[in-house]
């Protein structure tokens, strides 16, 4: 087998054949068969086969005026989306007004005003705030999937999924309904209206948001987010979502909870000693949000039994 030249260290994993012929790498090595094409103009060590790969691969095309916006933006930023993540899924680049959008395979290039949204850099990607991310793709979403980013943009939750991880700012329903009279009409800003209705802060999981969403989309009251039950002076438990008055809690229980042997025998004490303080627990899981009938039959049956013994 023909030895290939090392590549110098500084030119790292992913690179442009424009930097490499400044370090005096020839074409023919850049186009090596050793090394991947993810990109025009972009060579690899090793094929991008997750999100945050495919990204690094195309840092090295971007332009100083160009950041991430949409999808790509939305995911950066670690806020939840419906549908995973696929190699297929084209990243969104945009450039200022007065500049031409990217044009390359794999790339969606868009148009975004320099002012509309502040630049962040996440592992040396340049990407708009969270909120212009939200709006950026908000054209494309659902209100129901909108009121979960929206959710997950004002949690105040600190273990909320995600947010470690990109390090999001905190944010409060008041800005982000400034930042949308700011930037007027837009693909999709109705819908972001609609979603800012119905958005909360201080839930702490998408499912704790679509759980809400499925309850009131059927006519039902509106649980509170996160109440804390108390028995006198002492702490109880801090629930999903609670109708406090007829003490009622609904609580989503995620695959961590059956798993994990020392949580799940905590939701047990947990659940025993809600119902010692005279609290009716439904639990569900993520089968009751894919086909919700049973699980609104008996949260309509608790309501009617509860409300029918005041």
């Amino acid at each position: 087998m023909r030895h290939r030249i090392p590549l110098p260290e500084q030119l790292g994993p992913e690179f442009s054949v424009r930097r490499a012929a400044a370090l005096g790498i020839r074409r023919g090595r850049a186009d090596a068969a050793d090394l991947v094409r993810p990109f025009h103009g972009v060579r690899s060590v090793a094929p991008p086969e997750s999100f945050r790969a495919r990204v690094d691969c195309y840092l090295p095309r971007m332009r100083p005026e160009q950041r991430f916006v949409g999808r790509t933006a939305v995911r950066l930023w670690a806020l939840p989306l419906s549908e995973a993540w696929c190699v297929e899924e084209e990243l969104e680049v945009a450039s200022p007004q007065e500049h031409s959008p990217p044009r390359a395979a794999g790339v969606r290039g868009r148009r975004l005003g320099a002012a509309r949204a502040r630049t962040w850099h996440l592992r040396g990607a340049p990407v708009v705030d969270p909120v212009a991310a939200v709006f950026s793709c908000a054209g494309e979403l659902s209100v129901r999937e909108l009121v979960v980013l929206l959710d997950a943009l004002v949690t105040g939750c600190s273990h909320y999924p995600g947010l470690d991880e990109a390090g999001r700012p905190r944010l409060f329903l008041h800005e982000v309904e400034t930042r949308l009279d700011e930037w007027g009409r837009f693909r999709g800003s109705g819908k972001v209206g609609e979603a800012l209705r119905r958005a909360r802060e201080g839930v702490e999981s998408p499912k704790e948001t679509e759980t809400r969403l499925v309850i009131v989309d059927v006519g039902l009251p509106e649980p509170e987010v996160q109440f804390v039950v108390r028995d006198g002076s002492r702490f109880v438990a801090r629930v999903d979502l609670a109708y406090p008055e007829l003490r009622i809690a609904i609580e989503y229980e995620g695959d961590g909870h059956r798993t994990d042997k020392a949580q799940w025998r905590k939701d047990i004490a947990r659940q025993r000693d809600l119902e010692g303080c005279g609290w009716l627990v439904i639990r569900l899981t993520q089968s009751d949000l894919d086909d919700p009938g049973v699980f609104l039959a008996c949260l309509r049956r608790a309501l009617s039994s509860r409300v029918n013994t005041r």
